[in-house]
């Protein structure tokens, strides 16, 4: 018997924004776009580009507008970035930018004490972006933070997630992500999550963001792939983090889901060597390691070594 696998899947590159947004050193706009362009000529078909964010909090993104005029585009790959309100579809309509994401968290208390208000009723102040999005000809996703557990509220109830995706049907938005950010999430959770997800919304064009603060980043994809889910967030390297969590790692790393993928025979129209590649060029860059398992021990084939002879002596 055969583990249960979807067939393909599509990869989204978050490293440029969600990983790069947690280093400590500001990579300059030439770098950034050579890893943007390296990670689509390897083959990734989606790509965040950055955010559109206030300068002032996230310093790291404080050039995506000029990433999103200098860009070489490769045909077929959708370049998206991350907005916070109306203002950010403003600067991406400005840029050139044609697909935006929006985020709230499904932490309850954690939105309450910041915004006086539920997540869904955050949702609802979205329409004003959609409508300008759509205006501008900008295509227009959402996602979900804190989907499979929060720092806050420990668990989240499944019904207080799907609170949030009716909220994000009634703006508009069909494309929506799950992330944990918190790394909270295990595989067997993950997997009844996203089977019901799929029964429950079949309108819905599902995304998966794991990072893997403690490890479990890519079996969680596993068990999302298990459940027939088919689009992963990851970033070159495995960079990130997240600044709301204590101790939280980076994303899953591309190239360890590609090797995962290329073993199992699972289709991701990625090209692991190159890949590998542009990670490499940026650990450089960073000057540090990253949790990038096949950075450090190689691909699986590369252990092919010829037979050693002459080790035993006879007796």
């Amino acid at each position: 018997m055969s583990m249960d696998l979807v067939k393909a899947i599509t990869l989204c590159e978050v490293g440029p924004r969600d990983g790069l947004q947690n280093e400590k050193k500001l990579l300059t706009a030439e770098e950034k776009l050579a890893l943007i362009e390296g990670a689509a000529d390897a083959g990734l078909p989606v790509i965040e580009v950055g955010s559109f964010v206030s300068p002032k909090a996230v310093p790291q993104m404080a050039d995506t507008e000029e990433i999103f005029r200098k860009l070489r585009r490769k045909d077929g790959v959708e370049y998206r970035a991350l907005i916070a309100n109306l203002k950010g579809v403003e600067r991406a309509a400005a840029c050139g930018c044609k697909k935006v994401k929006l985020n709230v968290s499904a932490s309850k208390a954690h939105n309450l004490a910041n915004l006086n208000r539920t997540p869904a009723e955050s949702v609802v102040g979205f329409r004003a972006c959609v409508v300008a999005a759509r205006d501008a000809q900008i295509a227009i996703s959402g996602s979900i933070s804190m989907a499979f557990g929060s720092p806050w509220d420990w668990d989240i109830p499944l019904k207080d997630v799907q609170e949030i995706v009716d909220a994000y049907l009634a703006v508009g938005i069909t494309e929506i992500s799950l992330s944990d950010a918190s790394g909270q999430a295990y595989p067997t959770q993950v997997y009844d999550i996203c089977a019901e997800m799929r029964r429950a919304y079949p309108q819905v064009t599902w995304w998966l963001h794991f990072h893997n603060t403690r490890g479990l980043g890519i079996a969680n994809i596993l068990a999302g792939m298990q459940a027939g889910f088919t689009r992963f967030d990851t970033a070159f390297a495995g960079v990130g983090g997240c600044p709301f969590v204590p101790g939280a790692a980076g994303n899953v790393s591309t190239e360890d889901v590609l090797h995962m993928c290329d073993e199992m025979g699972v289709t991701t129209g990625v090209n692991l060597d190159a890949a590998m590649e542009v990670s490499r060029h940026l650990v450089k860059i960073l000057a540090h390691s990253t949790d990038s398992y096949l950075l450090r021990a190689g691909k699986s084939k590369d252990l092919i070594r010829e037979l050693p002879t002459g080790q035993l002596k006879r007796q």
